[in-house]
Order: structure tokens, then sequence, then C-alpha cells
């Protein structure tokens, strides 16, 4: 081969190699634009954003200046009661001295009335229950229409019940939020929706009971529950839970009120009342209802 000739031929090796050099960026673009991507869904805007769980201060000496612990020279009187009330109910929840009542881990407190004193009753119920050693305790906000739980304790803004609800991908433990309380955590009302009462009746509220029962079998969950002769949402939250605690203020909530709450419930719920705001110190501190119609008469006074 000439020298001529061996000079055209490198020109033309160069020429190609020049070629191949500029198409190979234009082909690795569009193998990047062929190949699935990687990139995460986008969310939908549907859910907020995962904020970490924050601990709830329990700030006694606020709870006592908004009157909802007892002052301080009636702390022990109001203990000891509490531990009367506490103990039967615990005691047909882990069936320590009979077969466990089913569902019996699952408690309302309720009213017949507004201004009965059950959210008193149930911030006092689930501090005194989460002194015990072997059982923990979780207070739901149910009174969707009016969280007061949630507004006393300040997570009236968090997510809670209602979102776990409305979105059946959200975990139920994620958006229980703990307390300075040992053994004590919250679970907010949520945002409020219209379709509240359907929501607490839907399958998806079964599913929630089942989980909150797996996840702890040694956890109690108290449901502050709206009043149940003037909401629907309470009838439906009644008929989920093992035990209820029907709280009478008394002198003040008519029998007839009483006689009506227990017609409405039916036979075979264990119904458990409680007195409220008595001025004299009873012997027993509640009265249990298993479908005869019976009003408390020895209860214990709370204020």
């Amino acid at each position: 081969m000439s020298l001529v000739e061996r000079a055209l031929k490198k020109a033309q090796e160069s020429r190609a190699a020049t070629a191949a050099s500029a198409r190979a960026p234009a082909a690795a673009a569009q193998a990047i634009k062929e190949a699935p991507s990687t990139k995460p869904i986008e969310d939908d805007g549907s859910r907020e954003p995962r904020k970490p769980p924050r601990t709830v201060l329990i700030d006694h000496d606020a709870l006592r200046a908004a009157a909802i612990l007892p002052p301080a020279n009636q702390e022990r009187l109001l203990a000891d009661e509490y531990r009367q009330i506490k103990r039967p109910l615990i005691s047909a929840a882990l069936g320590r001295n009979a077969d466990p009542l089913p569902n019996g881990h699952f408690m309302m407190i309720a009213s017949a009335l507004p201004g009965d004193g059950k959210t008193f009753t149930s911030i006092n119920l689930a501090l005194s229950m989460a002194l015990e050693r072997d059982i923990s305790v979780l207070l739901v906000d149910a009174d969707v229409a009016k969280p007061h739980v949630s507004k006393i304790f300040g997570v009236d803004q968090e997510r809670g019940l209602l979102d776990l609800l409305r979105d059946e991908r959200e975990d139920v433990e994620s958006l229980i939020l703990p307390t300075s309380v040992p053994g004590l955590s919250l679970l907010p009302a949520g945002r409020l929706t219209e379709t509240a009462t359907e929501l607490l009746a839907s399958s998806r509220m079964e599913e929630i009971i089942s989980q909150l029962a797996a996840r702890d079998p040694n956890r109690i969950v108290l449901f502050d529950s709206p009043p149940l002769l003037l909401t629907s949402e309470s009838r439906a939250l009644a008929t989920i839970v093992g035990q209820i605690v029907l709280v009478v203020k008394a002198n003040s909530t008519p029998q007839r009120a009483v006689f009506d709450v227990l017609d409405l419930l039916g036979d075979g719920k264990s119904v458990n009342l409680v007195l409220n705001q008595a001025t004299e110190r009873a012997k027993v501190g509640y009265y249990q209802y298993y479908g005869e119609r019976s009003v408390p008469q020895n209860s214990a006074p709370e204020r």
C-alpha cells in the first residue's frame, strides 16, 4: 500500500471514530429517555406530610386550674374513688375473675346529655388506669363534633381518628401520640367530616379496633364519646365497644334520660353507671347494669 493510500485509510478511520463518538451521547440520551423512571411516585396531595409523633405534655397544674383534675386537697379522695371504678372494668377486660368480656379492652365513656361530666371522667379514669403496672391506656377523642379532650391537651390540630377512618392507607399506630405520663397515649379526634357517623359505623372502624387489639393485647382503649341521646356517632360507637361507662350527674341528669339510654343500648351490653358531683361520699364507686331496669343508688362522688 502506497503512502498516499495509507494516509487516506487513516483519514477515513479517524472520521469514522469521530462520528461514532458524536453518536454516543445521543444514543445514551435516548436510552435514558426510554428507560423506566425510578423516581418515587408523587403524592397526589390527599395525604399530609408525615411528622414524627410529638410527646404530649400532661400538665397537672394546668389541668387542675381548668377543673379537669380535683384540687390538691381532694386528690387522695378522688384517687380512691377511681380505684374503685377502674378495678372491675380492668378485671372484666382481662378476665381476671371470670371470662373476659368480648371487646372488653374497649370502653366508651358516655353520658345521656351534655354537661354530665364524661370528659372529666374520661381523663381521670385514663390517668388512674395508667398507674397500673401491667396495662397501657389509649385515650381516644371520639367526640368528633366537640373534641374537648383534643382541645384540653392541645392536639386539636393533629390528625386523628377521623383521618384514620377516611384513609385506609394510614397506619393506626402512626397517629397515636405518646404523653409525658408513662403508660398513657392519646389519639385526637382528627379533622371533622359530615360523614362521621358513617365512618364510625364502617368496616374500617372494625379494622382499626382489630389492629389496636392485635398490636398490644394489654392495652385498654377509652373512647370519650358524644352524648348518647343527642348524637348518632355515639350510637355507632356503642356497637363496637365491650364496656360502656355512663356518667350521670347528681341532681341534674333526669332519671327518664338514664332509662332512655339503657333502652337505647339494649340488653346484653355491659353498662357501668358513675354518679358525678355527688355531695356525699358513698360506699360503692359505680353501679353495673346488665339489662335490668335500674338506676344507680350508691355511687362515688366526683368533682
